[in-house]
């Protein structure tokens, strides 16, 4: 019976040590599995990002605040350079919209963020107003 007693313990020992083991090693994987998988879908993310950017030229979705648009080039220069001499830190862009010819002016990522500089440029520009635009961007 001791015999018996002590093959008894001995199995129960072995299991013991085996499921530890067994558990241990599972336990181990799993942060590396998911270290790697997430590391995995990061870089997925940025090759996707990088791609999306050379497709738009850099620029995406944003905001700019419209301070003139009008058919005479000669004035939308003007205003263009009035605007810069009173707000040098904000960039101004002077396009060609058919048939007229468009001052737009700033980067913004967000409506709010145009906003408050509008109300700014609103001292010296009444009539802006704000448009959605493809901006470049942040130069550092």
């Amino acid at each position: 019976m001791d015999f018996r007693l002590i093959c008894i313990v001995k199995q129960s020992l072995f299991f013991i040590l085996f499921f530890c083991t067994v558990f241990s090693g599972i336990s181990q994987e799993n942060p590396n599995s998911q270290q790697l998988q997430t590391s995995l879908k990061v870089k997925q993310l940025i090759d996707k990002k990088s791609s999306y950017n050379r497709l738009n030229s850099g620029e995406y979705d944003g905001y700019r605040i419209k301070i003139h648009f009008g058919a005479d080039r000669v004035k939308a220069r003007e205003i263009k350079n009035k605007f810069q001499v009173k707000f040098s830190d904000i960039i101004a862009y002077e396009d060609y919209q058919q048939p007229n010819f468009v001052i737009n002016v700033g980067d913004f990522r967000t409506k709010l963020e145009a906003f408050e500089a509008m109300k700014k440029i609103q001292i010296e520009f009444p009539e802006c107003f704000i448009v959605k635009s493809k901006i470049k961007p942040m130069r550092l």
